[in-house]
């Protein structure tokens, strides 16, 4: 699809009466035609959240359309962006061992399914090498080395600025951020659990959930903070089992459900459909 003109405005402010109209008509004035528009007040915060899509006249420039929304901006409280769909979203994707989940999205990005860029595989492992090299997309084995948790980061981040990526996608890679990485990536890095957490900790979920008997397989994708596994939720993905499903059988259902749920959140996060409201986030679907 042609996405030369379009843009999703998201926004949130204070809520208050006058907030639609004020941003339809800013759109109006300058020619342009709304698509799509969600919204949602809420309540316990009192804020108001909003994600227009629209396409301007042709020869629009960008900067008058932002311009128009920062001089809304004072009177309404609004914190904004303005995203160019003709942009894609840059991706750097992080693995370990475990190739599901980055199986899933390189081949949903080129059938079409994602619209997003993958520049890059970095892992701690050479294990999945091949796969990535298959797609055409260069593989950085990063290992933590004589320097360290620190200086393995630091090259990460030197692979973010060196590809220009917009979002950091952790695909099952199984290595704990530090506080200083998190910070620099606010909103940007996104991370994708079995749901047993924090009730299976640690190593062999599925075995221990096994000798639980558990009757839901689940997977949570959610933004990555310094809190470990307790950044905003973007999605979550259940199945159901039972009594004859052994330790390896759940641990192929789980991994069905984390490529689901780490897809949809990937997806939704490109297409600028993602807010944050504190701990939580506003997702329109």
């Amino acid at each position: 699809m042609d996405r030369a003109d379009q843009y999703v405005l998201t926004l949130s402010c204070p809520d208050r009466p006058g907030i639609v109209a004020a941003v339809s008509g800013a759109l109006a004035d300058r020619g342009c035609n709304i698509v799509e528009s969600q919204q949602f007040g809420d309540p316990d915060s009192g804020t108001f959240f909003m994600r227009v899509q629209f396409t301007a006249r042709p020869g629009t420039d960008a900067d008058e359309l932002r311009g128009a929304f920062a001089s809304l901006a004072p009177d309404l409280g609004l914190q904004w962006r303005l995203h160019d769909l003709s942009q894609r979203p840059r991706v750097l994707i992080m693995v370990s061992k475990g190739g599901h989940c980055l199986n899933d999205l390189l081949y949903r990005q080129r059938s079409g399914l994602l619209d997003i860029d993958v520049v890059a595989v970095a892992s701690n492992h050479p294990d999945l090498r091949p796969l990535t090299q298959s797609y055409g997309i260069d593989y950085h084995h990063l290992p933590a080395g004589p320097g360290g948790k620190a200086a393995q980061e630091a090259e990460i981040l030197a692979l973010v600025e060196h590809y220009r990526a917009d979002l950091v996608v952790l695909a099952r890679y199984m290595q704990i951020l530090s506080d200083d990485f998190c910070a620099k990536l606010p909103g940007a890095i996104i991370n994708i659990h079995h749901s047993f957490l924090p009730s299976f900790k640690g190593a062999r979920p599925y075995h221990r959930a096994h000798e639980r008997g558990v009757k839901l397989i689940g997977a949570t994708a959610h933004y990555v903070t310094a809190d470990l596994d307790e950044g905003p939720i973007i999605e979550q993905e259940v199945a159901r089992v039972d009594h004859t499903h052994s330790p390896e059988d759940l641990v192929a259902v789980g991994r069905d459900v984390e490529c689901l749920a780490l897809a949809r959140a990937v997806r939704w996060h490109a297409e600028h459909r993602v807010l944050l409201n504190g701990d939580r986030t506003v997702v329109f679907r």
